[in-house]
């Protein structure tokens, strides 16, 4: 498959951030604690991706990732505040905003597991917000179909990903038959069994 340009990664997040916000938009406040994925409920994994989101601009801006040890909240409802819907959208369009910047697709960042080309930052970012949409549509009774385009650009991050998946990060792939769907492929590849 041919490279991905700056501008196509650029859309791809920002497509893959606004499912995620229709989903986050779609939970009841009865929602919150239940259960999204083994040990996390709906606000956990709202939080988790809030706290991704808030770690691009100082990454984007040369920072390492050990550096931000303890600079944002630790505690869920922290980082959700009153409103987790308004906390989600902020922190999505600081780093929207600053993956739009000029050249920052062809920085490197420094994330735990070394430097990274930001172009490779912004695709796990992408894959991981398409494949957590999942999870939450899943957890609160949303609608579980991923856009297409978001689907092949993930499956093209999650085959380059170890065979038996990076550890407290990405689980195993799980066997999914010859005829699954891009999509059970893609959840397949993040240890998610569709059903």
């Amino acid at each position: 498959m041919a490279e991905i340009s700056p501008v196509e990664l650029l859309e791809l997040f920002q497509r893959a951030q606004a499912q995620f916000t229709d989903r986050v938009d779609a939970v009841e406040p009865d929602q919150w604690e239940d259960e999204a994925l083994p040990e996390w409920t709906v606000a956990d994994l709202v939080a988790h991706l809030v706290l991704q989101a808030l770690e691009v601009p100082p990454l984007l801006a040369g920072e390492p990732a050990d550096a931000l040890e303890g600079r944002f909240p630790d505690e869920t409802t922290d980082l959700l505040g009153d409103d987790p819907f308004t906390g989600w959208e902020s922190a999505a369009d600081a780093a929207l905003g600053a993956f739009a910047e000029d050249d920052a697709l062809r920085r490197t960042v420094h994330l735990s597991r070394g430097p990274t080309p930001a172009g490779e930052y912004i695709e796990q970012l992408t894959a991981e917000l398409t494949v957590h949409g999942w999870d939450l549509a899943v957890a609160t009774g949303g609608d579980t179909e991923l856009d297409g385009e978001l689907v092949t650009a993930a499956l093209v991050f999650a085959e380059r990903l170890p065979e038996d998946g990076v550890p407290e990060l990405y689980d195993p792939p799980l066997d999914v038959s010859a005829a699954a769907t891009p999509q059970q492929r893609l959840l397949a590849r993040f240890g998610r069994r569709p059903s």
